[in-house]
């Protein structure tokens, strides 16, 4: 259904295990990423809300290929992290969307990020690998986008470009106060963006003024 177009690959770690930190515009992403991170030697583990893991043939897919369930506002929500650091130990790679939920904005670019992405890199100094999608949201509209909730044609583009991992050094080490954790959620989503712009081709218009 659709080209591939994937970049940067030679930013991924070999030797230890890592985060990727993704925008997310179209339920499409995860399949698109999931093939370049597949394509390139690392299935990934993905935190995702456990009532997916509820639903029918998906929820033992997730279960099978050890994708990792967030209990949101739960008091075992730090499970995931638990799980996701046992991952990190075990080389594998991290997979997170640091928004923590579609992007259906009508420009479609990068928001402001929660801190959990953040928290585990701090936690564990794993890398952060930045990744930067688009084209998905052309085949699978996020919410509200369009009458249209499939569109294979005309056949699209995925591009799915990873950077260099994000420069948290001076952060390491430091205690997780809520200033630390929004300064290195800053840089990521920063990196991020980047990306974005040189995969889009455009520079990222500044919000309008509230009133």
């Amino acid at each position: 259904m659709a080209r591939r177009d994937w970049r940067g690959a030679h930013n991924l770690p070999r030797e230890s295990g890592y985060i990727t930190a993704i925008n997310h515009t179209s339920y499409l992403d995860p399949l698109a990423y999931g093939h370049f991170q597949y394509n390139n030697g690392l299935p990934p583990r993905f935190l995702i809300k456990s009532s997916l893991f509820d639903v029918p043939v998906l929820g033992g897919i997730l279960r099978a290929t050890g994708q990792i369930p967030v209990e949101r506002g739960s008091h075992r929500a730090a499970d995931a992290l638990h799980a996701a650091v046992e991952a990190l130990e075990r080389g594998r790679c991290v997979a997170i969307y640091p928004e923590g939920t579609l992007n259906a904005t009508a420009d479609l670019w990068p928001g402001r990020a929660k801190t959990g992405t953040a928290r585990l890199a701090l936690t564990t100094g794993a890398p952060v690998v930045p990744v930067a999608q688009w084209g998905a949201h052309e085949i699978v509209p996020p919410d509200g986008r369009s009458r249209r909730r499939f569109r294979p044609f005309p056949r699209t583009a995925l591009i799915v470009a990873a950077g260099p991992p994000v420069d948290l050094s001076d952060l390491y080490g430091a205690e997780l106060t809520v200033p630390v954790l929004r300064e290195a959620s800053a840089r990521i989503m920063a990196a991020i963006t980047d990306l974005l712009v040189e995969v889009r081709g455009e520079e990222q218009q500044p919000s309008p003024s509230p009133g």
